[in-house]
């Protein structure tokens, strides 16, 4: 493999990353599985070391470095110490630069620095149950009234949901006229009128809470508005280059896993007399996968090197999510195939890194919507299916 563009001190951050996952948060994701939510502790815990929102100014406790490798070094340490249920990054990167690109600086002043500490978990509420990629279909609606607006509405699949102490929610302004007219609301923990429903259990990723909220009649003041109002969808647009980047370097650092796991388990398992490494079959399924791992993580990097000089695309991070998916996956069902009926026990690692992939070709945008944009940039607009506008 290449050599990758790591700085010393990025480097020095990695080990430190590395040891902290190993004794603060491994040890317990086994009880957090069973109990379907990583305790509030974690977040705290990464917030105390300095792991967590690490890239705002040093007034509201970061250190005020947007080097994006950092945060990809954390996304690949935590997708191969197998504790992404811990969904930090969601948290720490997905939602937090909402706070400084969009809000004001008595928003930034009121919730940053506890965001740093880990003392508010954020989370962001954009799908519906009948709104998924296609935000443009979304129902909850907000109205304005004197001082507050009245949001109604539900969100379902919301990460963090039972977690969250502050949550994003994208709502229409303007439904009636415009359905790409959305606004982002503050909406705090406590407030009258927002209920979590259900903590969902899923296929994998056990210890990450996903829930159900529910807005009835929900008075969110007006210095709660995250930006302008009847700009969210293009906020929401905007992040989502970001998204998928962040989740093609988790997803790669998973499939990485997958690869080590059946490397060394195929060296130690016997068929017939021999290592099943010695089997040809086997030899050509890891040579393949190998390049395959190492043609990604290339382009990975470029990627990141593109987002910190302002120049990553919405097509190129869509190219880099619909391919580490789709390897995560892959790299997964190999893995299984080569463990044979030990690949099937939930004992064996290599178990829960098939159903912890499935999800991965599926949010932040499917697989078959990321070739829609890849095929709308090969092609031109004129044969884009529907608006894609809303990717």
């Amino acid at each position: 493999m290449l050599p990758r563009d790591f700085t010393e001190e990025q480097i020095m951050f990695r080990d430190a990353y590395r040891q902290f996952l190993a004794q603060e948060i491994v040890p317990h994701m086994e009880d957090w599985r069973e109990a379907g939510i990583v305790d509030r502790s974690a977040f705290r815990k990464a917030g105390e070391a300095g792991f967590l929102m690490i890239w705002p100014d040093e007034k509201y406790g970061g250190i005020g470095d947007n080097d994006f490798r950092f945060e990809q070094i954390i996304t690949e340490e935590t997708a191969y110490a197998r504790v992404a249920d811990w969904y930090n990054t969601l948290h720490s990167r997905l939602v937090g630069p909402y706070l400084t690109r969009f809000g004001n600086e008595e928003q930034c002043d009121r919730f940053l620095s506890k965001c740093v500490s880990g003392e508010c978990v954020l989370a962001i509420a954009m799908t519906e149950p009948d709104a998924g990629s296609d935000l443009a279909g979304m129902r909850t609606s907000a109205v304005e009234a004197d001082d507050h607006w009245v949001i109604n509405g539900q969100k379902t699949y919301i990460s963090n949901g039972i977690n969250a102490d502050l949550v994003i929610v994208a709502a229409k302004t303007d439904p009636d006229n415009n359905p790409h007219h959305m606004t982002l609301f503050l909406v705090e923990r406590g407030m009258e009128g927002f209920e979590r429903g259900r903590n969902l259990k899923k296929m994998g990723l056990k210890a990450q809470d996903t829930a159900e909220l529910f807005f009835t009649d929900l008075k969110v003041p007006k210095q709660n508005v995250l930006g302008e109002v009847g700009h969210g969808f293009y906020y929401l647009m905007e992040g989502l280059a970001e998204e998928r980047l962040i989740g093609a370097a988790g997803y790669l650092s998973a499939a990485q896993l997958s690869y080590d796991l059946a490397a060394e388990y195929v060296k130690e398992r016997k068929a017939f007399g021999k290592p099943v490494a010695a089997f040809q079959n086997t030899q050509f399924k890891l040579a393949e996968l190998r390049t395959e791992l190492d043609l990604a993580q290339t382009y990975v990097d470029q990627c990141v090197a593109a987002f910190n000089g302002g120049a990553l695309t919405a097509v190129d991070a869509a190219k880099a999510k619909l391919v580490t998916s789709e390897l995560q996956c892959k790299a997964a069902d190999i893995g299984v195939q080569l463990h044979g009926g030990a690949g099937y026990m939930d004992e064996y690692p290599i178990s829960r890194q098939f159903t912890d992939a499935r999800i991965s070709p599926i949010y932040a945008g499917t697989s078959e919507v990321m070739k829609i944009i890849i095929s709308r940039d090969c092609l031109g607009d004129d044969y884009a299916p529907f608006n894609t506008r809303n990717f």
